[in-house]
Protein backbone atom coordinates (compact mmCIF):
# COMPACT_ATOMS: atom_id res chain seq x y z
CA UNK A 1 0.00 0.00 0.00
CA UNK A 2 1.70 3.42 -0.83
CA UNK A 3 1.77 5.64 1.98
CA UNK A 4 -0.45 8.27 0.19
CA UNK A 5 -2.85 5.65 0.52
CA UNK A 6 -5.87 5.73 3.65
CA UNK A 7 -6.99 2.67 5.17
CA UNK A 8 -9.75 1.67 6.88
CA UNK A 9 -9.82 3.55 10.66
CA UNK A 10 -11.28 0.33 11.64
CA UNK A 11 -8.89 -2.61 11.96
CA UNK A 12 -11.16 -5.36 12.12
CA UNK A 13 -12.89 -4.17 8.85
CA UNK A 14 -9.50 -4.04 7.52
CA UNK A 15 -8.52 -7.50 8.55
CA UNK A 16 -12.48 -8.69 7.45
CA UNK A 17 -11.31 -7.35 3.82
CA UNK A 18 -7.89 -9.65 3.69
CA UNK A 19 -9.85 -12.70 4.14
CA UNK A 20 -11.75 -14.83 2.20
CA UNK A 21 -15.32 -13.49 1.56
CA UNK A 22 -16.66 -16.10 3.39
CA UNK A 23 -14.64 -14.90 6.76
CA UNK A 24 -15.23 -11.19 5.65
CA UNK A 25 -19.06 -12.11 5.94
CA UNK A 26 -18.57 -13.96 9.10
CA UNK A 27 -16.67 -11.04 10.82
CA UNK A 28 -19.15 -8.19 9.38
CA UNK A 29 -22.01 -10.23 10.72
CA UNK A 30 -22.20 -9.08 14.09
CA UNK A 31 -21.76 -5.29 13.17
CA UNK A 32 -24.74 -5.52 10.58
CA UNK A 33 -27.09 -7.65 12.68
CA UNK A 34 -27.96 -4.99 15.39
CA UNK A 35 -27.99 -2.49 12.12
CA UNK A 36 -30.79 -4.78 10.93
CA UNK A 37 -32.50 -4.89 14.33
CA UNK A 38 -32.49 -1.43 14.60
CA UNK A 39 -33.75 -1.24 11.27
CA UNK A 40 -36.76 -3.15 11.95
CA UNK A 41 -37.41 -1.32 15.62
CA UNK A 42 -37.50 1.82 13.61
CA UNK A 43 -39.86 0.57 11.06
CA UNK A 44 -42.55 -1.06 13.87
CA UNK A 45 -41.95 1.90 16.26
CA UNK A 46 -43.18 4.25 13.38
CA UNK A 47 -46.33 2.49 13.11
CA UNK A 48 -46.40 1.65 16.56
CA UNK A 49 -46.17 5.90 17.82
CA UNK A 50 -49.33 5.97 15.68
CA UNK A 51 -50.81 2.94 16.69
CA UNK A 52 -50.97 2.83 20.13
CA UNK A 53 -52.66 6.44 20.60
CA UNK A 54 -55.09 5.48 17.63
CA UNK A 55 -55.93 1.81 19.44
CA UNK A 56 -56.05 3.90 23.07
CA UNK A 57 -58.80 6.59 21.37
CA UNK A 58 -60.68 3.86 20.54
CA UNK A 59 -61.13 2.25 23.44
CA UNK A 60 -61.62 5.20 25.32
CA UNK A 61 -64.08 6.70 22.77
CA UNK A 62 -66.10 3.55 22.41
CA UNK A 63 -66.46 2.71 26.56
CA UNK A 64 -70.25 3.12 27.26
CA UNK A 65 -70.59 4.62 23.49
CA UNK A 66 -74.34 4.53 23.50
CA UNK A 67 -75.18 5.06 26.99
CA UNK A 68 -75.60 8.54 27.09
CA UNK A 69 -79.03 9.77 25.84
CA UNK A 70 -79.82 11.40 22.26
CA UNK A 71 -79.99 15.09 22.71
CA UNK A 72 -81.28 17.51 20.59
CA UNK A 73 -78.88 18.38 17.97
CA UNK A 74 -78.16 13.89 17.30
CA UNK A 75 -81.88 14.14 17.29
CA UNK A 76 -81.79 16.47 14.22
CA UNK A 77 -79.31 13.85 12.56
CA UNK A 78 -81.53 10.92 13.43
CA UNK A 79 -84.33 12.78 12.35
CA UNK A 80 -82.69 14.66 8.89
CA UNK A 81 -80.56 10.95 7.59
CA UNK A 82 -84.33 9.01 7.98
CA UNK A 83 -85.46 11.35 5.51
CA UNK A 84 -85.58 9.76 1.86
CA UNK A 85 -82.69 11.37 -0.75
CA UNK A 86 -84.59 13.91 -2.36
CA UNK A 87 -86.38 14.87 1.13
CA UNK A 88 -82.65 15.42 2.27
CA UNK A 89 -81.70 18.14 -0.71
CA UNK A 90 -85.41 19.68 -0.15
CA UNK A 91 -84.33 20.16 3.37
CA UNK A 92 -80.95 21.30 2.94
CA UNK A 93 -81.63 23.99 0.35
CA UNK A 94 -84.05 25.54 3.35
CA UNK A 95 -82.18 24.70 6.57
CA UNK A 96 -78.64 22.88 7.64
CA UNK A 97 -77.07 23.35 4.70
CA UNK A 98 -74.05 23.10 6.82
CA UNK A 99 -74.20 19.57 7.98
CA UNK A 100 -75.33 18.90 4.43
CA UNK A 101 -72.32 17.01 3.63
CA UNK A 102 -72.97 15.09 7.24
CA UNK A 103 -76.26 14.57 6.94
CA UNK A 104 -75.75 12.70 3.29
CA UNK A 105 -72.94 10.56 4.85
CA UNK A 106 -74.52 9.28 7.54
CA UNK A 107 -78.14 8.52 5.32
CA UNK A 108 -75.87 6.22 3.68
CA UNK A 109 -74.49 4.74 6.67
CA UNK A 110 -77.74 4.47 8.84
CA UNK A 111 -78.91 2.28 5.90
CA UNK A 112 -76.44 -0.33 6.74
CA UNK A 113 -76.23 0.00 10.33
CA UNK A 114 -79.01 1.37 11.34
CA UNK A 115 -80.67 4.60 13.76
CA UNK A 116 -79.59 3.28 17.12
CA UNK A 117 -77.72 5.87 19.74
CA UNK A 118 -74.36 3.35 18.66
CA UNK A 119 -75.07 3.56 15.75
CA UNK A 120 -75.34 7.20 15.58
CA UNK A 121 -72.37 7.75 17.20
CA UNK A 122 -70.02 5.02 15.65
CA UNK A 123 -68.46 7.35 12.56
CA UNK A 124 -67.71 10.22 14.90
CA UNK A 125 -66.13 7.71 16.58
CA UNK A 126 -63.99 6.15 14.07
CA UNK A 127 -63.21 9.63 13.23
CA UNK A 128 -61.77 10.66 16.17
CA UNK A 129 -59.42 7.32 16.21
CA UNK A 130 -58.09 8.38 12.15
CA UNK A 131 -58.02 12.34 13.64
CA UNK A 132 -55.34 10.72 16.55
CA UNK A 133 -53.46 8.67 14.93
CA UNK A 134 -52.85 11.60 12.36
CA UNK A 135 -52.45 13.80 15.52
CA UNK A 136 -49.51 11.34 16.68
CA UNK A 137 -47.77 11.33 12.89
CA UNK A 138 -48.09 15.15 12.84
CA UNK A 139 -46.33 16.03 15.86
CA UNK A 140 -44.12 13.39 15.20
CA UNK A 141 -43.01 14.90 12.10
CA UNK A 142 -42.91 18.68 13.15
CA UNK A 143 -40.93 17.30 15.75
CA UNK A 144 -38.30 15.59 13.18
CA UNK A 145 -38.50 18.27 10.50
CA UNK A 146 -35.83 20.36 9.65
CA UNK A 147 -33.38 18.71 12.47
CA UNK A 148 -29.94 18.25 10.73
CA UNK A 149 -28.68 15.05 9.05
CA UNK A 150 -28.69 12.28 11.85
CA UNK A 151 -30.84 14.28 14.48
CA UNK A 152 -34.26 13.28 13.00
CA UNK A 153 -34.40 10.29 14.79
CA UNK A 154 -32.46 10.95 17.56
CA UNK A 155 -31.84 14.03 19.50
CA UNK A 156 -28.95 15.62 20.09
CA UNK A 157 -27.82 15.91 24.43
CA UNK A 158 -30.95 13.64 24.76
CA UNK A 159 -28.37 11.49 27.13
CA UNK A 160 -29.43 7.90 26.22
CA UNK A 161 -30.39 7.90 22.58
CA UNK A 162 -33.98 9.40 22.77
CA UNK A 163 -35.82 9.62 20.12
CA UNK A 164 -37.43 12.84 20.54
CA UNK A 165 -39.68 13.23 17.47
CA UNK A 166 -41.32 9.22 18.22
CA UNK A 167 -41.71 10.43 21.96
CA UNK A 168 -43.29 13.32 20.66
CA UNK A 169 -45.87 12.00 18.54
CA UNK A 170 -46.52 9.38 20.92
CA UNK A 171 -47.26 11.27 23.95
CA UNK A 172 -49.20 14.06 21.85
CA UNK A 173 -51.30 11.45 20.28
CA UNK A 174 -52.22 9.95 24.19
CA UNK A 175 -52.97 13.28 25.15
CA UNK A 176 -55.39 14.04 22.59
CA UNK A 177 -56.92 10.53 22.88
CA UNK A 178 -57.60 11.00 26.19
CA UNK A 179 -58.55 14.81 26.12
CA UNK A 180 -62.42 14.93 27.96
CA UNK A 181 -63.58 16.30 25.11
CA UNK A 182 -62.13 14.01 22.65
CA UNK A 183 -64.82 11.49 24.13
CA UNK A 184 -67.22 13.90 24.03
CA UNK A 185 -67.18 14.82 20.34
CA UNK A 186 -66.23 10.66 19.89
CA UNK A 187 -69.92 9.75 21.60
CA UNK A 188 -71.61 12.72 19.50
CA UNK A 189 -73.57 12.16 16.20
CA UNK A 190 -72.40 15.65 14.77
CA UNK A 191 -70.29 16.59 11.79
CA UNK A 192 -67.29 17.99 14.49
CA UNK A 193 -65.47 14.70 14.58
CA UNK A 194 -65.31 14.50 11.01
CA UNK A 195 -64.39 18.04 10.72
CA UNK A 196 -61.63 17.32 13.39
CA UNK A 197 -60.26 14.65 11.61
CA UNK A 198 -60.36 16.49 8.22
CA UNK A 199 -58.46 19.51 9.68
CA UNK A 200 -55.40 17.04 11.60
CA UNK A 201 -55.21 15.55 7.90
CA UNK A 202 -54.96 18.86 6.37
CA UNK A 203 -51.77 20.11 8.74
CA UNK A 204 -49.92 16.51 7.97
CA UNK A 205 -50.17 17.23 4.50
CA UNK A 206 -48.83 20.75 5.22
CA UNK A 207 -46.20 19.33 6.33
CA UNK A 208 -45.29 17.10 3.60
CA UNK A 209 -46.23 19.27 1.29
CA UNK A 210 -44.13 22.20 3.11
CA UNK A 211 -40.44 20.89 2.86
CA UNK A 212 -41.44 18.48 -0.64
CA UNK A 213 -43.12 21.45 -2.50
CA UNK A 214 -44.26 19.37 -5.43
CA UNK A 215 -48.15 19.68 -6.52
CA UNK A 216 -49.35 16.16 -5.46
CA UNK A 217 -48.64 17.79 -1.46
CA UNK A 218 -50.18 20.50 -2.52
CA UNK A 219 -53.58 19.36 -3.89
CA UNK A 220 -54.32 16.75 -1.50
CA UNK A 221 -53.67 19.23 1.05
CA UNK A 222 -56.12 21.51 -0.70
CA UNK A 223 -58.36 18.90 -0.95
CA UNK A 224 -57.82 17.87 2.91
CA UNK A 225 -59.23 21.82 3.22
CA UNK A 226 -61.87 21.65 1.31
CA UNK A 227 -63.37 18.40 3.25
CA UNK A 228 -62.82 20.20 6.67
CA UNK A 229 -64.58 23.30 5.07
CA UNK A 230 -67.48 20.65 3.80
CA UNK A 231 -67.72 18.92 6.96
CA UNK A 232 -68.32 22.85 9.01
CA UNK A 233 -67.74 26.30 7.28
CA UNK A 234 -66.07 27.43 10.17
CA UNK A 235 -63.36 24.73 9.41
CA UNK A 236 -61.83 26.39 7.06
CA UNK A 237 -60.39 28.76 9.39
CA UNK A 238 -57.55 26.04 9.51
CA UNK A 239 -56.61 27.93 6.99
CA UNK A 240 -55.77 31.27 8.83
CA UNK A 241 -54.03 29.01 11.36
CA UNK A 242 -51.66 27.90 8.72
CA UNK A 243 -50.81 30.83 6.95
CA UNK A 244 -49.76 32.27 10.45
CA UNK A 245 -47.66 29.04 10.83
CA UNK A 246 -46.10 29.57 6.96
CA UNK A 247 -45.35 32.93 8.77
CA UNK A 248 -43.66 31.73 12.07
CA UNK A 249 -41.85 29.15 9.78
CA UNK A 250 -38.48 30.54 7.87
CA UNK A 251 -37.37 28.86 4.72
CA UNK A 252 -33.72 28.69 5.47
CA UNK A 253 -32.90 25.24 5.17
CA UNK A 254 -35.88 23.83 3.43
CA UNK A 255 -35.26 20.76 1.41
CA UNK A 256 -37.33 19.16 -0.98
CA UNK A 257 -37.21 16.01 -2.65
CA UNK A 258 -34.35 14.64 -4.05
CA UNK A 259 -32.31 17.59 -2.30
CA UNK A 260 -34.27 20.60 -4.17
CA UNK A 261 -34.10 23.59 -2.15
CA UNK A 262 -37.34 26.01 -2.11
CA UNK A 263 -39.26 24.18 -4.49
CA UNK A 264 -42.13 26.14 -6.08
CA UNK A 265 -42.04 29.76 -5.99
CA UNK A 266 -42.25 31.89 -2.57
CA UNK A 267 -44.17 35.25 -1.46
CA UNK A 268 -42.18 35.98 1.43
CA UNK A 269 -42.25 32.59 3.88
CA UNK A 270 -45.53 31.66 1.86
CA UNK A 271 -45.79 29.30 -0.90
CA UNK A 272 -47.48 30.24 -3.75
CA UNK A 273 -48.71 26.85 -4.33
CA UNK A 274 -50.21 26.91 -0.77
CA UNK A 275 -51.71 30.39 -1.74
CA UNK A 276 -53.59 28.51 -4.91
CA UNK A 277 -54.43 25.21 -3.16
CA UNK A 278 -55.81 27.71 -0.47
CA UNK A 279 -57.87 29.22 -2.91
CA UNK A 280 -59.00 26.25 -4.92
CA UNK A 281 -60.13 24.97 -1.80
CA UNK A 282 -62.55 28.31 -0.77
CA UNK A 283 -63.36 28.27 -4.34
CA UNK A 284 -65.01 24.62 -4.51
CA UNK A 285 -66.73 25.44 -1.04
CA UNK A 286 -68.28 29.34 -2.61
CA UNK A 287 -72.27 27.74 -3.47
CA UNK A 288 -72.35 26.44 0.18
CA UNK A 289 -70.65 29.56 1.76
CA UNK A 290 -73.37 31.63 -0.53
CA UNK A 291 -76.03 28.86 0.65
CA UNK A 292 -75.23 29.59 4.09
CA UNK A 293 -75.10 32.67 4.00
CA UNK A 294 -78.50 32.85 3.37
CA UNK A 295 -79.69 30.69 6.29
CA UNK A 296 -78.12 32.89 9.21
CA UNK A 297 -81.36 32.85 11.38
CA UNK A 298 -80.40 29.45 12.47
CA UNK A 299 -77.37 30.56 14.34
CA UNK A 300 -79.62 33.81 15.33
CA UNK A 301 -79.64 32.32 19.11
CA UNK A 302 -76.22 33.20 19.22
CA UNK A 303 -74.98 36.02 21.70
CA UNK A 304 -71.62 38.17 21.90
CA UNK A 305 -68.96 36.16 24.01
CA UNK A 306 -68.51 37.00 27.15
CA UNK A 307 -66.00 35.81 29.85
CA UNK A 308 -68.19 32.86 31.02
CA UNK A 309 -67.91 31.76 27.08
CA UNK A 310 -63.58 32.67 27.30
CA UNK A 311 -63.77 30.39 30.68
CA UNK A 312 -66.29 27.89 28.90
CA UNK A 313 -63.57 28.11 26.02
CA UNK A 314 -60.69 26.83 28.26
CA UNK A 315 -63.05 24.64 30.16
CA UNK A 316 -63.59 22.48 27.02
CA UNK A 317 -60.19 22.67 26.00
CA UNK A 318 -58.69 21.32 29.23
CA UNK A 319 -61.49 19.16 29.93
CA UNK A 320 -62.61 20.64 33.27
CA UNK A 321 -61.07 23.24 35.18
CA UNK A 322 -58.97 21.46 36.98
CA UNK A 323 -56.86 20.51 34.21
CA UNK A 324 -56.40 24.74 32.94
CA UNK A 325 -53.12 25.41 34.63
CA UNK A 326 -51.38 21.80 34.44
CA UNK A 327 -52.58 21.81 30.57
CA UNK A 328 -51.60 25.84 30.46
CA UNK A 329 -48.01 25.01 31.90
CA UNK A 330 -47.06 21.73 29.87
CA UNK A 331 -48.07 23.87 26.78
CA UNK A 332 -45.89 26.96 27.76
CA UNK A 333 -43.41 23.91 27.94
CA UNK A 334 -43.74 23.08 24.61
CA UNK A 335 -43.11 26.95 23.35
CA UNK A 336 -39.95 27.01 25.21
CA UNK A 337 -39.07 23.63 24.12
CA UNK A 338 -39.31 24.75 20.22
CA UNK A 339 -37.93 28.04 21.02
CA UNK A 340 -34.64 27.10 23.04
CA UNK A 341 -34.00 23.54 22.21
CA UNK A 342 -34.97 23.23 18.93
CA UNK A 343 -34.07 26.66 17.85
CA UNK A 344 -37.30 26.81 16.48
CA UNK A 345 -37.00 25.17 13.70
CA UNK A 346 -39.63 24.86 10.30
CA UNK A 347 -42.46 24.04 11.11
CA UNK A 348 -41.74 23.01 14.77
CA UNK A 349 -44.25 21.51 16.69
CA UNK A 350 -45.30 24.85 18.52
CA UNK A 351 -45.57 26.60 15.13
CA UNK A 352 -47.72 24.33 14.00
CA UNK A 353 -49.88 24.12 17.02
CA UNK A 354 -49.95 27.18 18.67
CA UNK A 355 -51.44 29.16 15.99
CA UNK A 356 -53.99 26.18 15.47
CA UNK A 357 -54.71 26.95 18.99
CA UNK A 358 -55.33 30.32 19.07
CA UNK A 359 -56.22 31.82 15.55
CA UNK A 360 -59.44 30.20 14.87
CA UNK A 361 -61.27 31.25 18.43
CA UNK A 362 -59.84 34.67 18.00
CA UNK A 363 -61.00 35.29 14.54
CA UNK A 364 -64.96 33.78 15.49
CA UNK A 365 -64.97 35.63 19.02
CA UNK A 366 -63.64 39.30 17.18
CA UNK A 367 -66.03 38.42 14.79
CA UNK A 368 -68.72 38.03 17.31
CA UNK A 369 -68.38 41.86 18.64
CA UNK A 370 -69.92 42.58 14.62
CA UNK A 371 -72.13 39.53 14.34
CA UNK A 372 -72.40 37.18 16.90
CA UNK A 373 -70.66 33.52 15.12
CA UNK A 374 -68.96 32.11 17.61
CA UNK A 375 -69.55 28.96 19.39
CA UNK A 376 -67.43 26.49 21.40
CA UNK A 377 -68.25 23.55 19.15
CA UNK A 378 -67.27 25.34 16.24
CA UNK A 379 -63.92 25.53 17.29
CA UNK A 380 -63.67 22.07 18.51
CA UNK A 381 -61.10 21.00 15.81
CA UNK A 382 -58.24 23.00 17.70
CA UNK A 383 -58.54 20.09 20.41
CA UNK A 384 -55.42 18.32 18.94
CA UNK A 385 -53.80 21.51 18.74
CA UNK A 386 -53.30 21.63 22.45
CA UNK A 387 -52.42 17.97 22.42
CA UNK A 388 -49.53 18.33 20.22
CA UNK A 389 -48.42 21.61 21.77
CA UNK A 390 -49.04 20.16 26.00
CA UNK A 391 -47.11 17.12 24.39
CA UNK A 392 -43.69 18.82 23.36
CA UNK A 393 -44.09 20.50 26.91
CA UNK A 394 -43.87 16.79 28.32
CA UNK A 395 -41.65 15.33 25.66
CA UNK A 396 -39.50 17.99 26.97
CA UNK A 397 -39.70 17.14 30.70
CA UNK A 398 -38.83 13.86 29.68
CA UNK A 399 -35.78 14.81 27.74
CA UNK A 400 -34.22 16.25 30.91
CA UNK A 401 -34.32 13.47 33.07
CA UNK A 402 -32.28 11.71 30.57
CA UNK A 403 -29.55 15.06 30.55
CA UNK A 404 -26.79 15.21 33.16
CA UNK A 405 -26.79 15.99 35.65
CA UNK A 406 -30.39 14.90 36.45
CA UNK A 407 -29.56 11.93 35.14
CA UNK A 408 -27.12 11.00 37.40
CA UNK A 409 -29.41 11.74 40.67
CA UNK A 410 -30.09 8.42 41.87
CA UNK A 411 -32.32 7.11 45.35
CA UNK A 412 -30.76 3.51 45.18
CA UNK A 413 -32.07 2.30 41.76
CA UNK A 414 -34.03 4.71 41.04
CA UNK A 415 -33.05 7.75 38.93
CA UNK A 416 -34.74 11.02 40.48
CA UNK A 417 -34.56 12.44 37.17
CA UNK A 418 -37.71 11.21 35.67
CA UNK A 419 -39.38 12.01 39.21
CA UNK A 420 -40.92 15.37 38.08
CA UNK A 421 -42.10 13.37 34.60
CA UNK A 422 -43.79 11.07 36.31
CA UNK A 423 -45.54 13.01 38.89
CA UNK A 424 -47.00 15.34 36.23
CA UNK A 425 -48.16 12.03 34.44
CA UNK A 426 -49.83 10.76 37.74
CA UNK A 427 -51.54 14.17 38.02
CA UNK A 428 -52.84 14.09 34.56
CA UNK A 429 -53.97 11.05 34.90
CA UNK A 430 -56.19 11.83 38.20
CA UNK A 431 -57.16 14.44 36.89
CA UNK A 432 -58.64 13.13 33.76
CA UNK A 433 -60.16 10.42 35.50
CA UNK A 434 -63.66 12.16 36.54
CA UNK A 435 -63.75 14.36 33.12
CA UNK A 436 -63.47 10.82 31.69
CA UNK A 437 -66.51 9.49 33.40
CA UNK A 438 -68.33 12.80 33.78
CA UNK A 439 -68.88 11.97 29.49
CA UNK A 440 -70.11 9.17 29.46
CA UNK A 441 -72.82 10.15 31.49
CA UNK A 442 -76.66 12.08 29.65
CA UNK A 443 -75.85 14.94 31.93
CA UNK A 444 -73.19 15.92 29.71
CA UNK A 445 -75.35 16.40 27.54
CA UNK A 446 -78.62 19.05 27.11
CA UNK A 447 -80.86 17.33 27.18
CA UNK A 448 -82.39 13.62 28.17
CA UNK A 449 -84.39 12.98 25.02
CA UNK A 450 -84.91 9.16 25.99
CA UNK A 451 -85.85 9.87 29.52
CA UNK A 452 -88.91 12.46 28.12
CA UNK A 453 -89.59 9.72 26.07
CA UNK A 454 -90.24 7.47 28.41
CA UNK A 455 -92.18 9.90 30.76
CA UNK A 456 -94.61 10.71 27.80
CA UNK A 457 -95.31 6.93 26.85
CA UNK A 458 -95.60 6.32 31.41
CA UNK A 459 -98.14 9.34 31.36
CA UNK A 460 -99.71 9.69 28.04
CA UNK A 461 -103.78 8.73 27.70
CA UNK A 462 -105.78 8.74 24.62
CA UNK A 463 -106.74 12.05 23.12
CA UNK A 464 -103.99 13.97 25.17
CA UNK A 465 -103.16 17.13 23.00
CA UNK A 466 -99.37 18.43 22.75
CA UNK A 467 -97.79 21.80 22.49
CA UNK A 468 -94.74 22.86 21.63
CA UNK A 469 -93.06 26.16 22.92
CA UNK A 470 -91.75 27.41 20.76
CA UNK A 471 -92.42 26.11 17.93
CA UNK A 472 -89.13 24.56 17.11
CA UNK A 473 -89.23 22.24 20.39
CA UNK A 474 -90.64 19.80 17.85
CA UNK A 475 -87.04 18.25 17.89
CA UNK A 476 -87.58 17.37 21.93
CA UNK A 477 -89.69 14.75 20.29
CA UNK A 478 -87.57 13.20 17.23
CA UNK A 479 -85.12 11.32 19.20
CA UNK A 480 -87.44 8.90 20.48
CA UNK A 481 -90.59 9.48 18.61
CA UNK A 482 -92.91 6.80 19.13
CA UNK A 483 -94.50 8.24 22.65
CA UNK A 484 -94.71 11.50 20.93
CA UNK A 485 -95.55 10.37 18.01
CA UNK A 486 -99.49 9.33 19.64
CA UNK A 487 -99.76 13.37 21.16
CA UNK A 488 -102.28 15.30 18.70
CA UNK A 489 -100.15 17.88 17.62
CA UNK A 490 -103.08 20.62 16.85
CA UNK A 491 -101.20 23.64 16.11
CA UNK A 492 -98.94 21.50 13.16
CA UNK A 493 -99.29 22.75 9.39
CA UNK A 494 -97.04 20.40 7.76
CA UNK A 495 -94.71 18.10 8.74
CA UNK A 496 -91.29 18.22 8.92
CA UNK A 497 -90.63 16.21 5.59
CA UNK A 498 -93.17 17.76 3.44
CA UNK A 499 -92.04 21.49 4.77
CA UNK A 500 -88.65 20.81 3.75
CA UNK A 501 -87.75 21.56 7.08
CA UNK A 502 -85.90 20.71 10.31
CA UNK A 503 -89.27 20.54 12.47
CA UNK A 504 -91.76 21.14 10.02
CA UNK A 505 -94.42 24.51 10.65
CA UNK A 506 -96.99 25.58 12.74
CA UNK A 507 -100.17 26.82 11.60
CA UNK A 508 -100.79 30.80 12.11
CA UNK A 509 -103.97 31.99 12.93
CA UNK A 510 -105.33 31.45 16.56
CA UNK A 511 -109.07 31.20 15.28
CA UNK A 512 -108.09 27.93 13.65
CA UNK A 513 -106.19 26.83 16.61
CA UNK A 514 -109.41 27.67 18.39
CA UNK A 515 -111.11 25.23 16.39
CA UNK A 516 -108.85 22.31 16.66
CA UNK A 517 -109.16 22.69 20.60
CA UNK A 518 -111.95 21.13 20.89
CA UNK A 519 -112.61 17.45 23.10
CA UNK A 520 -109.41 18.27 25.04
CA UNK A 521 -109.10 17.30 28.52
CA UNK A 522 -105.05 17.31 28.88
CA UNK A 523 -102.13 19.35 27.19
CA UNK A 524 -98.88 18.30 27.43
CA UNK A 525 -96.90 21.25 26.94
CA UNK A 526 -93.11 20.61 25.42
CA UNK A 527 -90.35 23.15 25.54
CA UNK A 528 -86.45 23.07 26.80
CA UNK A 529 -84.26 25.87 28.01
CA UNK A 530 -80.75 26.45 29.55
CA UNK A 531 -82.62 28.37 32.16
CA UNK A 532 -84.74 25.35 33.62
CA UNK A 533 -87.67 27.89 33.53
CA UNK A 534 -91.03 27.95 31.65
CA UNK A 535 -90.35 30.21 28.67
CA UNK A 536 -92.44 33.32 28.13
CA UNK A 537 -94.41 32.57 25.26
CA UNK A 538 -93.30 35.57 22.61
CA UNK A 539 -94.94 34.69 19.57
CA UNK A 540 -99.18 35.40 19.01
CA UNK A 541 -99.31 31.76 18.43
CA UNK A 542 -97.59 30.79 21.94
CA UNK A 543 -99.65 33.20 23.85
CA UNK A 544 -102.44 32.01 22.35
CA UNK A 545 -101.56 28.38 22.99
CA UNK A 546 -101.59 29.11 26.81
CA UNK A 547 -104.75 31.40 26.44
CA UNK A 548 -106.69 28.62 25.38
CA UNK A 549 -105.28 26.49 28.43
CA UNK A 550 -106.35 29.14 30.96
CA UNK A 551 -109.59 29.64 29.31
CA UNK A 552 -110.11 25.73 29.45
CA UNK A 553 -109.17 26.24 33.40
CA UNK A 554 -106.86 23.91 33.03
CA UNK A 555 -103.91 23.59 35.31
CA UNK A 556 -100.57 21.95 36.13
CA UNK A 557 -101.27 18.40 36.95
CA UNK A 558 -97.65 17.24 36.86
CA UNK A 559 -94.32 18.73 35.72
CA UNK A 560 -91.36 16.90 35.06
CA UNK A 561 -87.57 17.81 33.84
CA UNK A 562 -85.50 15.68 31.56
CA UNK A 563 -81.97 17.62 31.76
CA UNK A 564 -83.12 20.96 29.87
CA UNK A 565 -86.47 19.39 28.66
CA UNK A 566 -89.46 20.00 30.31
CA UNK A 567 -92.82 18.53 30.28
CA UNK A 568 -95.20 20.20 31.84
CA UNK A 569 -99.25 17.98 31.92
CA UNK A 570 -101.78 20.07 32.44
CA UNK A 571 -105.62 19.20 32.79
CA UNK A 572 -109.16 20.01 34.31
Amino acid sequence: MAETDIGSPDPAATFAAQQSPDVAAALAAPVAEPERRAGIWRRWSGWLVIAIPAATSLVVGGYEIGGPSLWRDEAYTRDAIARPLGDIFLLLGHQDAVHGAYYLLMHVIATVIGTSATALRLPSLGAMVIATGFTAAAARRAAALGRPPGQAERAAGAGRGLDVPALTGLVSGLLFATTPYMTYYAQMARSYAIETMFAVIATYLLLRAWPDGRWRWWLTYGAAVALTGLFNIFGLLILAAHGVTLLLSSAHGQTGARGRTGTGRWAGRIPLRWLAASAAAVLVLSPLLGLASRQQEQIAWLSRPNLNALQRLLTDLAGSRPLILPFALLALGGLIAAWRADGWRPLNPAAIALPWLVVPPFVLIAASFVKPVYYVRYIEFCLPALAILAGTGLTGLIRLATVPPLSTFRLGRLRLGWLPAALVVALLAVLLAGPQQAMRQTAARPDNLRLASAIVAAHEQPGDVVFYLPATMHVLGTGYPVPFGRLRDIALNESAIASGTLTGTEITSPALLKSRFTDVSRVWVVTGASTYRFPKPYTAMDREKMALLAGAGMHILHRWQAGEVMLTLYGR
